[in-house]
């Protein structure tokens, strides 16, 4: 496959698998916004309750595709998502988002998660740079204010995980009950710096740079492990943890995330100095890779056991970060191939044809590195969402977009 052959074939899977999926099956008449969850079996649940994830991502997703493909239908995707978050997920008194609301809208876990204030920031952000939406931007400009003002830790650098709605100390701030209830992790910090870079791109505030600043530091001299050159993921408010979990989906988004901050801060000397532990981590990640061009998800160091799903959001996040690797590193032609690889798994394994959008991943057990797949094929994992509070439109759009924008 020839680059422009890869542009082509993202732009129609963008358009006709994932875009028209949010938009024919997912928009909620009745009650506003967009539904909560469609099920792994596409069944929908129209009073599944609306987190803050799904909306900002939604939001991100369509204001991109405005920006790049300039078709209204998704600038009137966007508009609703914004309207949704402002109307419902904002929290007028004490400033942040609510995690959840009911599927009128109505405010359930009202907790300030950090994590779920940088993707309203990085949807807002791309509203403003799409359009110059004024509103959008000036919130996106006061959740970054209501953020440093709450969850940020000038003492021993570094964004508070969780919050109770009212800003106090909260005992249990797992994003998910897969996570440990880590004071700081790597996850929240990565989607700080994304909707950061993002914001900064249309608001070149002096702070707003030195909070930039500060998240490539925490990454180079905090979650990266010096000996392993991965990220590690939970530690508490000294930095202090386990080190004992490998997230190769992580390292590689990470590896481009940093590229791009980076380039929008235009530090050469910067740059210089943290391009090459860019480089680092992005090789670090390939220990996840599989011949097929697929990535496993993680591997813990503890038990020695590898979860070897082959998540969708992982193999989204390798196909850029292994162009991220082409582009800035010589051109390098082996993580050029690496991307195509990924990119046909993605294809062949992971998008459903039949009814839109992606499968949650593939299982183990019976994936193509299985020597019974002839005889039963791949395994699709059913059991999860098509579209939920995790599973939005915004790894695979943003995969798809950035191939586009990339490639030019």
């Amino acid at each position: 496959m020839t680059l422009q052959e890869l542009k082509q074939s993202a732009r129609q899977l963008l358009e006709e698998n994932i875009l028209s999926f949010w938009l024919t099956k997912m928009v909620d008449r009745e009650n506003g916004g967009f539904y909560g969850r469609i099920d792994g079996n596409n069944v929908l649940h129209p009073k599944a309750d609306k987190g803050a994830v799904l909306n900002a991502r939604i939001l991100w997703t369509f204001a991109a595709a405005y920006r790049v493909l300039g078709e209204k239908a998704y600038l009137d995707a966007a508009l609703r998502a914004k309207a949704y978050l402002l109307d419902h997920f904002i929290d007028r008194k004490n400033g942040g988002i609510y995690w959840t609301v009911d599927y009128q809208g109505r405010p359930l876990d009202m907790k300030k998660q950090s994590y779920a204030i940088g993707f309203a920031i990085y949807g807002m952000s791309e509203l403003a740079r799409a359009t110059g939406d004024e509103e959008a931007l000036n919130c996106a400009v006061a959740l970054f204010n209501t953020l440093e003002q709450h969850a940020y830790d000038s003492r021993n650098m570094g964004y508070i995980e969780a919050l109770t709605y009212d800003w106090r100390p909260i005992g249990d701030m797992r994003l998910s009950y897969k996570d440990e209830n880590g004071s700081r992790t790597m996850n929240t910090h990565l989607h700080i710096l994304e909707p950061y870079t993002n914001l900064y791109r249309v608001w070149k505030d002096s702070r707003l740079e030195r909070q930039l600043r500060v998240l490539i530091k925490i990454f180079t001299e905090k979650l990266l492990n010096p000996e392993t050159k991965h990220l590690d993921l939970f530690f508490d408010d000294e930095w202090q943890g386990k080190r004992n979990i490998e997230s190769y989906g992580h390292d590689i988004e990470a590896a481009w995330l940093l590229t791009e901050a980076l380039e929008v801060l235009g530090d050469e000397e910067l740059m210089a100095k943290t391009m090459p532990i860019v480089n680092e981590i992005a090789h670090a990640s390939e220990e996840g890779l599989l011949p097929d061009g697929s990535m496993i998800h993680e591997k813990n160091l503890t038990t020695g056991v590898e979860d070897r799903e082959l998540h969708w959001w992982v193999q989204c996040e390798n196909v850029i970060g292994q162009l991220n690797q082409y582009q800035h590193f010589g051109h390098d032609e082996a993580a050029l191939q690496k991307a195509l690889l990924c990119y046909q798994y993605i294809q062949d394994n992971l998008v459903d044809r039949e009814h839109g959008e992606w499968y949650w991943s593939c299982r183990p057990n019976d994936s193509i590195h299985s020597a019974t797949k002839n005889a039963l094929g791949l395994s699709k994992n059913r059991d999860e969402d098509k579209a939920g509070p995790w599973k939005c439109p915004y790894h695979n759009s943003r995969m798809c977009l950035e191939i586009i924008e990339r490639i030019g």
